[in-house]
């Protein structure tokens, strides 16, 4: 019992010290996946399934989600980041606004 309880101690002080960087990782993997599937999808005009399998290795988790009406693609990494990107006539497409 206490080599369990001494185990999640460890793996939550891990997951408290790396919170940071998965942060970075998973905001940095949202917006690319967002911004890639949103030219892909309405500039090359490629399905979103399609469009899904070009995601590069280690982005198995980020998922994508389209809304043809506003023609924008969300990206969404479970529980920790989600990212939007909207195609711009004559700008293709651009991330929405980060806040800060």
């Amino acid at each position: 019992m206490w080599l369990l309880l001494l185990l999640l101690a460890l793996i939550g002080a891990l997951a408290w010290h790396y919170r940071a960087p998965a942060q970075g990782y998973t905001q940095a993997a949202t917006a690319y996946s967002a911004r890639v599937a949103c030219s892909c999808r309405f500039v090359a005009g490629r399905s979103l399934e399609d469009c899904a399998k070009d995601k590069i290795g280690g982005m198995e988790l980020v998922t994508l989600v389209e809304d043809a009406e506003a023609r924008s693609v969300t990206a969404r990494f479970p529980l920790i980041a989600e990212d939007t990107a909207f195609y711009r006539e004559g700008y293709g497409c651009v991330l929405q606004k980060w806040d800060e």
